[in-house]
């Protein structure tokens, strides 16, 4: 069955939900769909309360490290953190009581060339069990493309059913934003769902697009329960008004 994933998304220390497409590194161009004046320790403390595991805390670029490990300190085993997330602090993360750490754009090098060998680094740092791969990304011609550097840069990575079964062995999940729709609450992307849940190894996350509890229903349709999935803009618990937390909630103990 899909289960609701908790989020929490940082950006300069606040949380924040962000049409994906607009982060640049200099801010050109951002569209802010809300900041929380709540901090992520409090939504992290939500979390516990309701029991909500699984969840992630995103760094969307510089100033989000005190932020991010109040949330974990507030829920620890129970949030996975991505961001800036390399061999060389991962472990510190871990730590610090993230359950996993994300990885992405530090697997690729500048022209977005995917390295193996960091990734076979990384493993064995921290173990498969505690890594998840962030393959989110963007339509391209050939299907879909991981993208990197806050989804700017298209890698030379496709997310095809060969390239989810090659890193499989190395990972305990995926979390895969639609790129292209995140952010927008215009629905999902349903192509990119049916395509993740025809594999379907190891478990998945989607997020991008969802604007209703009516796209929530056709992730775990189109999924066949295969895929969790979180919710950003539209929930009403970061000022959206098509979601209500407490139906995800419920959701979930149904």
């Amino acid at each position: 069955m899909t289960k609701f994933r908790p989020c929490i998304d940082l950006h300069q220390g606040k949380v924040k939900q962000i049409v994906g497409g607009t982060l640049r590194d200099d801010g050109v161009g951002l569209r802010e769909n809300f900041v929380s004046e709540r901090s992520a320790r409090e939504f992290a403390e939500l979390y516990r309360e309701d029991t909500l595991v699984g969840g992630h805390v995103i760094q969307l670029g510089g100033g989000n490290r005190a932020a991010a490990r109040e949330a974990l300190a507030a829920w620890p085993g129970g949030l996975q953190v991505g961001g800036g997330i390399q061999q060389e602090n991962a472990s510190e993360w871990l730590e610090a009581g993230a359950s996993h750490v994300i990885v992405t754009s530090w697997l690729f090098d500048e022209q977005g060339h995917f390295d193996e060998g960091k990734l076979e680094a990384l493993v064995q740092e921290v173990g498969k069990d505690r890594i998840v791969l962030d393959l989110s990304c963007r339509r391209s011609e050939s299907g879909w493309t991981v993208a990197m550097n806050r989804w700017q840069t298209l890698t030379d990575l496709e997310v095809t059913s060969d390239v989810l079964e090659m890193l499989a062995s190395s990972c305990a999940e995926y979390l895969i934003h639609a790129a292209d729709v995140e952010g927008l609450c215009g629905g999902v992307d349903v192509d990119l769902i049916q395509h993740l849940a025809q594999w379907g190894g190891i478990p998945m996350t989607y997020a991008g697009g969802v604007g209703s509890m009516e796209d929530v229903t056709t992730v775990e349709k189109a999924s066949e329960g295969k895929l969790d999935l979180t919710v950003g803009s539209a929930l009403d618990l970061f000022g959206g008004s098509g979601v209500s937390y407490a139906t995800l909630k419920d959701w979930n103990r149904i």
